[in-house]
């Protein structure tokens, strides 16, 4: 089970969002993503709840609700899209198809 926690403020810490997400059940585990490359956070997280009941409350309570200056956005989790690995299935196998056939000698 796990929450989808949107348009958080880049100053949130863990400690913050579990004690705002225990109001409506045990709190299992927190994420905040960061970005690889500075460190910094991302705008989002994830909290883990201990029941689905737990989850509900918390979604329904907290969607929309107003916390450190911003209007949260909070809902279930999507499970993950496999984005597959570099170049990906997205049909066509890459570029490269211009410089072929009848271009020749044309530079």
């Amino acid at each position: 089970m796990s929450i989808y926690v949107g348009n958080l403020s880049y100053e949130v810490v863990q400690d913050d969002l579990s004690a705002v997400f225990a109001e409506y059940g045990t709190v299992k585990r927190v994420q905040l993503p960061t970005d690889r490359e500075t460190g910094r956070l991302r705008g989002f997280a994830f909290v883990e709840m201990g029941t689905e009941a737990e989850e509900t409350a918390a979604i329904e309570a907290l969607d929309g609700a107003e916390w450190m200056g911003r209007d949260l956005k909070v809902n279930k989790a999507k499970p993950r899209e496999d984005r597959g690995s570099f170049g990906g299935n997205r049909g066509g196998g890459g570029g490269g198809g211009a410089r072929t056939g009848g271009n020749r000698g044309r530079y």
